[in-house]
């Protein structure tokens, strides 16, 4: 009997491993084209190659990135990975910078993973004074002439927002490929390949998913030989999706705009609460125009918005005065605001950044904390509440 055709609005969940290719000369044709892949085929082999319920959360990504094509991976560093080895050549690879203000687990995949065990030139470019100077960037990349050059739109945890559209034109001067992580941002705040950036990555466990109960990363792109190039990669590493979490994902996604306009509107109400206590050492956060890349954002974002994360240390005199406040608002806030290591989730979220980054930043009372999308008078409450107790 023929299978009939179901009504529905969205593509199912295909949990197939391997599909049914039914002949010889369907099987040989399917795999005689994954020699020149297509992101979403004619003819599905495996799910490890490609996944019909995969491609169709590919395709609502491409629409909010407005790129020509995206893949997703199991997490956002499968993602970081997949975007970064491609650009591997063998002898023949040309340096990578990557600028030192971005998330940590970059920073230590590029200093072990890369440098150590795959022995490549890896580089690092930073800010003074929380800013980064463009004539020492271009200075470098002249020198160096870097296969790419590695951003983020926003940093993580300061919050740092480069002015990447010189950035990006410094680096196509050289010849150098640009890859922007823009999970911070997302492409409500901003869109890389519209301002000729290359390779764009999330971590779209934060806000695409949004809910902290999926792990997923996605690339996207417009080049044609470098998805081909990212869809090998992902297929013989493994680094796909589960038909599963991308069926949610594809749900999930349909709320971003929903969803990250409250946490921007609430990340702002935080910001200006904190930044008037005197409870309060430093605030950052790129709408105040205090912090120093608020110009390079406000030009970046225009009236968009300038995220959901805020970082914030406590006043004191000493080390110990500063953990004390920090210590003491994590208890007060205790069961209305979690300490969780993400961001992007429904309720707000904080974590400690001395205890993950180390004494890598000054301040030993520092908070980072990812504004959630629920009501924004009782978050005001809770935070002013906290801060009321604080001796």
């Amino acid at each position: 009997m023929k299978k009939k055709a179901i009504n529905t609005s969205r593509t199912p969940v295909y949990r197939d491993a391997g599909f049914d290719l039914y002949n010889a000369e369907m099987a040989s044709e399917a795999f005689s084209r994954e020699n020149d892949p297509e992101r979403e085929p004619d003819l599905y082999i495996y799910s490890r190659y490609r996944n019909p319920t995969v491609v169709a959360a590919e395709e609502e990504i491409m629409k909010l990135e407005e790129s020509e094509w995206a893949l997703l991976t199991q997490s956002g560093m499968s993602a970081i990975d997949t975007a970064v080895s491609i650009f591997h050549r063998g002898r023949e690879t040309r340096p990578w910078l990557f600028f030192s203000e971005i998330y940590g687990g970059t920073i230590t995949f590029a200093e072990t993973i890369l440098k150590q065990h795959r022995g490549l030139d890896i580089h690092s470019f930073s800010p003074k004074d929380e800013k980064y100077d463009l004539l020492s960037f271009e200075s470098i990349v002249k020198s160096l002439q870097p296969e790419f050059v590695y951003i983020e739109a926003i940093s993580n945890p300061m919050l740092i927002v480069p002015d990447v559209r010189t950035i990006i034109g410094i680096a196509r001067k050289y010849g150098s490929k640009i890859i922007a992580d823009n999970t911070f941002a997302t492409p409500l705040l901003w869109k890389p390949l519209n301002d000729g950036a290359d390779l764009v990555i999330h971590s779209a466990t934060k806000y695409f998913s949004g809910h902290g109960n999926i792990t997923a990363g996605v690339i996207c792109g417009n080049d044609n030989y470098l998805m081909k190039a990212a869809l090998n990669y992902r297929k013989y590493t493994g680094h796909m999706i589960s038909a599963d979490d991308a069926y949610r994902l594809h749900d999930q996604i349909q709320t971003l705009e929903l969803r990250f306009n409250r946490q921007c509107i609430n990340a702002s109400m935080i910001a200006s609460l904190l930044a008037g206590s005197e409870k309060i050492g430093k605030v950052w956060y790129p709408e105040l125009a205090k912090h120093p890349t608020h110009n390079e954002a406000s030009m970046l974002f225009g009236d968009k918005g300038f995220g959901g994360m805020v970082t914030f240390d406590f006043a004191g005199d000493t080390p110990e005065q500063k953990r004390s406040g920090r210590d003491q608002f994590i208890r007060l806030v205790e069961g209305k605001i979690r300490l969780i290591p993400s961001l992007g989730d429904p309720k707000t979220i904080i974590l400690p950044v001395e205890s993950v980054w180390g004494v890598k930043y000054p301040e030993p009372g520092m908070l980072r904390l990812s504004a959630g999308f629920e009501n924004t008078g009782d978050l005001k409450d809770t935070i002013v509440s906290a801060l009321n107790s604080i001796v």
